[in-house]
Parts: structure tokens; C-alpha cells; sequence
């Protein structure tokens, strides 16, 4: 493959980039684990796992993971609808935690768009364990950076 220029691509070629290892994972994937596993227009998929290091004072998994991965899966959804130049940035992000998450156990979150003005991205995302069982949902609002 030809070298990537990620300043001259949409923000879905980047992130399917990332999915393929032609650029590598954000390095907030190797604090929060989270493995891309499927990129398409307004949509992301990421594998997740919490573990030892993601443990509050009680020995629960701390809320921060599931907001960190929320923020990421919806922010990439909006990411994956913009062209080439432009960036964005989460302004408001609402978590509802429903349950607690499980150390040292997959789950499935994803993030799907709502909506894309010229200025902003609204996003919802959820992470779900392999029955569907809801651990948290959010909604995110991210501003669009035109350069």
C-alpha cells in the first residue's frame, strides 16, 4: 500500500486504516483495551475489556473505563462521517451506567451517528456483552473543527 497521508483523508479511511494496521491505534487503546472491529459510515465497532488496571478503591470496575470507551465509539462514529481536514472534539457526553462491568471479560461496544450538521455530531453507543446484556449507554455531542 502506498504511504498514508492522514491529513488527506476522511476520517473513515483513517479509521479503517487503523482496522487494517496501516496507522496505528490511538495509545489511549493501550490504557482502556480496545480493539476496533468494524468501521462503516457512521458506525464502530470495538472489542473492550476491562482489567486489574481499571479497578476503583472497592475493587469494581472504575466508571472512567466505561466512559473513556463510550467517548471513544461515539466520537468515532461521528469521525467516521467527515471529510478529509476536518476534526472533532466531544462537548457533551451523557453516561448511564446500568450495570457494572466485568474484569477480564469481552464485550461489544458500538457507536452509531444520529446526526451531522456543519457544526456538530450527535452519536449514541452502548457496550453489550455477547447476549446483549446493556452494561452502559450514552449520547455524545461533538463539535466539528473545520480548519
Amino acid at each position: 500500500m502506498n504511504k498514508m497521508n492522514p491529513k488527506e483523508m476522511s476520517g473513515l479511511q483513517i479509521l479503517q486504516a487503523m482496522c487494517d494496521g496501516y496507522i496505528p491505534a490511538p495509545s489511549m487503546s493501550e490504557t482502556i483495551p480496545m480493539l476496533t472491529g468494524k468501521v462503516e459510515l457512521g458506525e464502530v465497532h470495538f472489542q473492550v475489556q476491562a482489567d486489574h488496571r481499571h479497578l476503583n478503591p472497592l475493587g469494581g470496575v472504575h466508571g472512567g473505563f466505561a466512559a473513556t470507551v463510550l467517548d471513544s465509539v461515539t466520537g468515532c462514529a461521528v469521525f467516521s462521517m467527515l471529510e478529509a481536514g476536518v476534526g472533532y472534539g466531544t462537548i457533551d457526553l451523557n453516561v448511564k451506567m446500568c450495570r457494572p462491568i466485568p474484569i477480564n471479560t469481552p464485550l461489544k461496544a458500538w457507536g452509531k451517528t444520529i446526526n451531522i450538521s456543519k457544526n456538530l455530531g450527535i452519536a449514541e453507543g452502548q457496550i453489550v456483552d455477547d447476549e446483549g446484556k446493556l452494561y452502559a449507554h450514552a449520547t455524545a455531542t461533538c463539535m466539528i473543527i473545520r480548519a
